[in-house]
């Protein structure tokens, strides 16, 4: 593979993809696991059909129709849940069908041939073009920068909001950002792992690093490591094999971490005795 990988331009943009994602996912995976907030996730992702589907509508690229409708519904989501009492498992619940409703309605008013769209839903890194690939850069560099400009503020938030925000770190402020930040990883991952499988990759390499470190930082750095081996490996399987790297990447996700948890569960069972 690696001879291929010199020679065709749709491998090199589906290695640095793979790259790229895995640093977003690393991040922002790690922050929505320690705030619980992975379904609130699922519910963003699938809003993001809708915006796919408005990009074929009105004949722009599809992934910037994703980010406009990802990070819109994020805000709309994070102001409803913030200034009402309404249940945040009825926000996922009705953004994440109205997502999908729209995109479904957007792809039937589409003239012509419907498009395939399971290389959105369950994702296909072979397919990524130059496009795809420049718009995961910029996200990329976003999601960094922000990080890491804001990664004291983001820590004490993550830790103890309440204390956080008695010495005046703007917590309000950061839930609106993180957001937003959940929307552009979301947008990253699509052609990585798809709409539907999205959770997968931001939730399983943060629950493995948690298994063997509790410090944020390496949290995070265990988890970009480990989101860079599985799409990697998924990668080449589904080069090799011939098979959708979505559904790949995921299976060697989560094998890893029962495998992990596998081995804490007899390592620790040994210690004990």
């Amino acid at each position: 593979m690696v001879n291929a990988l010199l020679q065709y331009d749709f491998l090199q943009n589906a290695f640095l993809t793979a790259i790229l994602a895995s640093i977003a996912c690393g991040i922002i995976g790690t922050i929505i696991i320690e705030k619980k907030m992975v379904m609130m996730s699922g519910g963003i992702a699938h809003t993001a059909f809708g915006g796919i589907g408005l990009g074929y509508f009105l004949g722009i690229e599809p992934l910037i129709g994703a980010l406009f409708f990802s990070v819109l519904s994020a805000l709309i989501i994070a102001i409803i849940h913030k200034k009402t009492t309404a249940n945040s498992d009825i926000l996922i619940g009705m953004f994440w069908a109205l997502g999908m409703a729209l995109g479904i309605l957007f792809i039937a008013f589409t003239p012509g041939y419907p498009p395939d769209m399971t290389s959105y839903l369950f994702g296909d890194i072979l397919l990524v073009s130059q496009m795809d690939l420049n718009i995961t850069i910029i996200l990329d560099c976003i999601i960094v920068f922000i990080i890491i400009a804001f990664f004291n503020s983001f820590k004490a938030y993550l830790f103890d909001e309440e204390f956080a925000t008695i010495i005046g770190v703007p917590t309000t402020l950061l839930e609106y950002i993180l957001y937003i930040l959940i929307a552009l990883t979301v947008v990253v991952l699509i052609r990585v792992v798809g709409i539907i499988l999205i959770i997968a990759l931001l939730t399983v390499p943060p629950s493995i690093a948690r298994q063997f470190t509790f410090h944020l930082k390496n949290v995070i750095w265990l988890s970009v490591a480990l989101g860079i081996i599985f799409c990697l490996t998924g990668l080449w399987l589904s080069y090799i094999l011939h098979v959708p790297s979505g559904s790949i990447i995921v299976i060697v996700s989560v094998g890893s971490y029962i495998l992990a948890s596998t081995y804490n569960h007899i390592f620790k069972k040994v210690i004990i005795q």
